[in-house]
């Protein structure tokens, strides 16, 4: 964790939701959801074959180890990758720029500190293939009852990548699936956030949290009411408005890591034995 520097539908996925740990999330008791600040930062870091586990379990507990002594305020989780290539992302939520920059800027200015994720580092770099990171936004308008829902295992994240020029008929699919979904699936729930800074261009990534694997085979079960209540309509403009403005996509899952996380204290509250196991 490189700190110091800086269900699917039949047709279209989006029952992924608003993740992240943020500086100053809010809880709703009702449905126990953390809501996260707008500003998503992922870090991922892919790992050498043969590193993935335990190697690099130890130096991100030294990670956490060290952020927690200093009483560092600059949050983050980790989702370990279920598909794909190995890697890990690290996720942090800011409610600005500037709250960006300040909390980095006070894990920089902590000398004692930062010579410790110094050492860190050098370590986890030797188990490390690449690393790369980007920032994003959430789109509350395109989004359906995100944040993140206490209790959750998993998180599933798709990458769609929009056609230069049709940014408009992305928006008024996603806007035709949310109808959808508030009509015949209402309890569905996802966070959409927008590419600002890191990645080919033009991207959109949703997010969802889930409790276990009952639960994606519940959101796989709910498609024919997705589909009832969008309509042989809507389901032909919705594939009609996906093949024109969506140039590429790709789903996975991950496992959530606790071990190599440094949650915020409201998650720790909302679920202690889960982030804060005993050896």
């Amino acid at each position: 964790m490189k700190l110091p520097f800086c269900c699917q539908s039949v047709v279209l996925p989006l029952l992924l939701v608003g993740l992240v740990n943020g500086v100053t999330p809010s809880v709703s008791a009702q449905d126990k959801t953390i809501v996260s600040p707008k500003i998503l930062s992922i870090t991922r870091e892919f790992t050498k074959p043969g590193k993935e586990g335990g190697p690099h379990e130890k130096t991100e507990g030294d990670f956490v180890k060290a952020m927690s002594q200093a009483k560092a305020t600059d949050y983050y989780y980790a989702l370990a990758s279920l598909s794909g290539r190995p890697r890990v992302l690290f996720l942090s939520a800011y409610p600005s720029f500037a709250e960006m920059e300040a909390q980095r800027k006070s894990v920089n200015s902590n000398a004692a500190l930062s010579s410790e994720l110094d050492k860190v580092n050098e370590a986890d770099g030797d188990l490390l293939a690449e690393t790369d990171s980007s920032v994003w936004m959430r789109r509350d308008d395109l989004s359906l009852n995100p944040g993140y829902r206490v209790g959750s295992r998993y998180e599933t994240i798709s990458q769609f990548v929009v056609r230069p020029g049709h940014y408009d008929e992305w928006v008024e699919l996603v806007k035709l699936v949310l109808a959808a979904y508030k009509k015949g699936v209402p309890d569905a729930h996802w966070g959409m956030y927008e590419e600002l800074y890191g990645t080919g261009g033009n991207a959109f990534i949703v997010v969802t949290t889930l409790h276990d694997g009952a639960e994606i085979d519940a959101n796989f079960a709910k498609d024919e009411k997705f589909i009832e209540a969008l309509g042989p309509d809507g389901l032909k403009k919705l594939e009609s408005l996906e093949a024109s403005c969506v140039e590429s996509r790709i789903n996975n899952i991950f496992r959530i890591a606790p071990k190599i996380s440094y949650p915020t204290p409201a998650m720790v509250q909302a679920e202690p034995d889960f982030w804060t196991p005993k050896p």
